[in-house]
């Protein structure tokens, strides 16, 4: 018996480190929850370089001057959250996301219309429960496990 299909939006987020390997969050404007920088691919990115993609969501989320690596692709990640439409009304929405390393260079953090604040933690002694959840929660906890 045939099952149906799930649909997921697609997003690419960048574990990004500084030289003391703390981990930069940011905190969403519109839902009050930290995140990872980076976000969800538009229509206009389907045929783009994901790496391009990246490239667009740091400048949109961190600005101009922030100067960063980007690695490899570290991990995978599912999230699902309501998300408030146009209309008032909430939907929920699942993303699939590509995680990638990064290495902080230099610059100062301008950020974007959406993200109100940004911490860098040291992953030996944060607490991904205290900020993230969902498929977030699972992300960060990884790449804890794996990177710190």
């Amino acid at each position: 018996m045939p099952q149906n299909k799930d649909t997921y939006f697609v997003a690419v987020k960048v574990f990004i480190q500084n030289e003391e390997g703390k981990l930069l969050i940011t905190k969403d404007i519109f839902n009050n929850k930290w995140d990872i920088p980076g976000g969800r691919l538009r229509e206009v990115d389907f045929d783009t370089d994901l790496k391009d993609v990246v490239k667009r969501k740091m400048q949109e989320e961190l600005g101009d001057g922030f100067q960063y690596e980007l690695g490899e692709v570290v991990l995978f990640m599912r999230h699902e959250r309501d998300e408030i439409l146009l209309s008032g009304e909430k939907d929920k929405r699942r993303i699939f996301a590509i995680g990638y390393k990064g290495k902080y260079l230099e610059g100062d953090i301008k950020l974007g219309k959406n993200h109100e604040k940004y911490k860098w933690v040291d992953l030996k002694s944060f607490v991904p429960e205290d900020y993230f959840e969902g498929g977030w929660l699972k992300g960060v906890k990884e790449f804890q496990s794996n990177f710190s």
